[in-house]
């Protein structure tokens, strides 16, 4: 499979994706997520108005590094001249390709017929797409959804049209936009643009990934050439490498320790810190939507996110974050006893 020049060798196992989330897929989260297996990370969506217009919360959301690649950069909008003008402006930051969102179903952005908005006009889709496929030098990608809702389902056309005007790979959430992120995904669409005679772009199906043995079943049951991973990387960057190890031994790997998943918050408070903008405060708290991963499926894990949650600043959460090792050291020593005391 080829994006540009970055090419990934076919094996047993698929190329693996994180999924472009809003206010989830910063450079730091990024970093430990290539560093778990990720094979490709794009950045959240950005505004191309926003670039155009020289905001820097946006600009810097758009930096990226080394350690990271290969990445691309995603942009939204729903006009050409700023999409065009956005492309031309991030040719200078030289991601590894330009990826254009059409998936978003979130009101503000398809309003504005971004987004999973322009999914009512494919028309407009195509020309925006060719318009940004002609004026920037960098490889091209695009992510998008099913269609608007069940009744106007036309990725098998989208796919034909965009592919071209010289698009190098197709990301499809397999929702529509109708759908939101409920109901399951409709994988049986990915097998049929994968089964379409003259669609020869890649595909990268994504939706509902969240085990290695989901990862298993989607791919060989429909084929596409890559996953994308989403919410279920939320706070558990472990999922790359756990879905890896099954694909190639059949088994599962145990879970983190408690032990690997303070030292994970730990390195991600340290990326954040060093790699992100924000203020330290700010980035103890954007942090906390990651907790419920970083903790679930172990015992009392509601209160071990608790006890992180009042951390202001990142002297205290790595106090707490000590004090929850500290308190499981203890409770670990009590267990052990407690055999010999009933002996």
């Amino acid at each position: 499979m080829r994006i540009g020049r970055v090419v990934w060798r076919v094996g047993p196992v698929p190329p693996l994706f994180l999924a472009p989330m809003e206010d989830v897929s910063d450079a730091a989260f990024r970093r430990l997520c290539r560093e778990m297996g990720a094979d490709a990370v794009v950045t959240e969506f950005i505004s191309s108005e926003a670039l155009i217009r020289q905001i820097e919360k946006s600009w810097k959301k758009a930096q990226i590094w080394y350690e990271e690649r290969p990445v691309a950069i995603q942009i939204f909008g729903g006009e050409i001249e700023p999409m065009r003008e956005a492309a031309r402006l991030i040719e200078k930051v030289q991601p590894d390709w330009l990826d254009i969102n059409y998936g978003c179903p979130v009101s503000k952005v398809v309003c504005k017929g971004a987004g999973a908005g322009i999914l009512r006009d494919i028309d407009k889709m195509e020309a925006l797409t060719r318009a940004i496929v002609e004026y920037t030098t960098l490889p091209v990608t695009v992510k998008t959804r099913l269609g608007w809702d069940a009744h106007s389902i036309r990725i098998l056309e989208v796919a034909e049209r965009l592919q071209k005007v010289g698009i190098q790979a197709l990301a499809v959430h397999a929702r529509t936009k109708a759908d939101g992120y409920a109901g399951e995904a409709r994988w049986e669409w990915i097998g049929r643009l994968k089964a379409h005679p003259s669609i020869h772009i890649p595909i990268i199906g994504n939706g509902d990934i969240d085990s290695p043995q989901k990862a298993y079943h989607l791919y060989h049951t429909y084929k596409p050439d890559a996953l994308m991973i989403g919410r279920a990387a939320i706070g558990y960057p472990w999922i790359f490498r756990e879905i890896k190890h099954y694909f190639q031994t059949g088994e599962l790997l145990s879970p983190p320790s408690l032990e690997e998943r303070i030292e994970m918050v730990k390195k991600h408070l340290a990326y954040a810190l060093r790699l992100l903008p924000e203020p330290p405060e700010k980035t103890v708290i954007e942090l906390r939507k990651h907790y419920t991963g970083y903790f679930r499926g172990l015992p009392h894990a509601k209160a071990l996110r608790l006890s992180l949650m009042e951390a202001r600043t990142p002297a205290e959460l790595l106090r707490a974050l000590d004090a929850l090792r500290k308190r499981s050291e203890v409770a670990e020593t009590q267990e052990n006893r407690l055999p010999a005391l009933q002996e």
